[in-house]
């Protein structure tokens, strides 16, 4: 597990040491910082995971599959530093130091000449990092919306089990392994009908809309696969009709990928998550916040950056029932200060209560009751 992460030159930070835990929660203003995290965990695996070889020259990739950062320009700080004690090497360079039993570091030389170029030449990196070859999802903020159809790729959702960056994927995924076994622990809902997969993501997206279930298959012929929902009879829909996903909320098919990428979540895993709340109603932010700290409670790693209190609080009752320890839930909130970027970070208690409250932290509510009673 990465314990703590360094970023030094690298876009809103000039330097930001963060602490990490099984459940890293991201919170604060909008253009803050927070996705500035997510991308640097996600850019140096894509330069470097999965077992990839890379050529000096071609060390960070700032574009590819998992994040699009632009240039070199783009993801160097503006008032970088020209020397740093921690990275020990002149700059301009971007670095980043993950912590686990000892330190990674990663270091990445900014060449003045060539500003606009996508990739930077890395030295310094180490290769046993759990990062690099841990089994890793990341969903960003924008993910799959109702459609027709949806790809298959063997080579992607079943080969590597990589659900996509969109949550694309989600659907092959789930029709190639819908009989895997959820194994008995926090993530089985006791009411689903059975530990297979499938059964496990119907009863945990019923926490979300109740009565749908979910069928995917594949489309004879194509390329494609086919997604459905039917509703058991609610809200006076014909329980014997499957319906379309472009026929259907659009909450149900965006928070999929979610459910999908925690049930699958494996001990020693990162999963990146961008607003798992997005078009859920708040009761069913609420439960997507009680499944996430199941997946941690699994022995996952979950970064999850969110705008939602609903989270917020479904991870501190998750404490206060026991589900997580209050050391395992890391609350981070940035805000601008006029120069950059800074972040403060809450501690929970075994209630589930925070030692501090800063201004700006999800108290928009009591601002607005406040007004209205004035």
């Amino acid at each position: 597990m990465i314990n703590r992460l360094t970023l030094v030159n690298f876009k809103a930070f000039r330097r930001l040491e963060l602490p990490l835990g099984p459940l890293t929660l991201l919170t604060g203003l909008n253009s803050s910082g927070k996705s500035s995290v997510l991308q640097a965990l996600a850019l140096l695996r894509q330069s470097f995971g999965d077992g990839r070889v890379t050529l000096p020259q071609e060390g960070l990739l700032l574009n590819g599959e998992l994040v699009e950062l632009g240039t070199a320009r783009d993801v160097l700080h503006d008032d970088f530093g020209h020397a740093d004690d921690l990275l020990a090497t002149e700059a301009p360079v971007v670095g980043f130091v993950l912590e686990e039993d000892a330190p990674g570091r990663f270091i990445a030389r900014y060449d003045l000449e060539q500003p606009d170029e996508d990739a930077m030449e890395a030295y310094d990196f180490p290769g046993d990092v759990s990062l690099l070859e841990a089994p890793f999802q990341y969903l960003h903020a924008d993910r799959i919306t109702p459609a027709v159809t949806y790809p298959r790729s063997r080579q992607i959702a079943i080969d590597r089990g990589f659900l996509g960056v969109r949550g694309e994927h989600t659907v092959n995924y789930l029709r190639h392994h819908a009989d895997r076994e959820i194994p008995d622990g926090p993530l089985r809902h006791s009411e689903a009908t059975s530990s297979r997969l499938l059964d496990q993501a119907v009863a945990w997206m019923q926490e979300l809309c109740p009565g749908v279930n979910v069928q995917a298959s594949a489309i004879e012929g194509t390329d494609f696969v086919r997604l459905s929902y039917g509703f058991g009879g609610t809200a006076g829909i014909n329980a014997t009709r499957r319906r379309r996903p472009t026929n259907v909320g659009f909450g149900l098919t965006y928070a999929l990928p979610i459910v999908v990428a925690c049930l699958t979540a494996a001990p020693g895993s990162l999963i990146l998550l961008e607003n798992p709340e997005a078009h859920l109603h708040p009761k069913g932010q609420s439960r997507m916040a009680a499944l996430i700290s199941a997946a941690a409670a699994t022995g996952a790693q979950m970064v999850v950056e969110t705008h939602s209190d609903h989270v917020l609080n479904g991870i501190r009752i998750a404490v206060k029932r026991g589900a997580l320890r209050p050391d395992d839930a890391i609350i981070h909130f940035f805000r601008g200060n006029g120069a950059g970027a800074e972040v403060i970070t809450p501690r929970v208690d075994e209630e589930g209560m925070l030692a501090q409250w800063p201004a700006g932290f999800f108290d928009e509510w009591e601002n607005s009751l406040e007004q209205l009673l004035d």
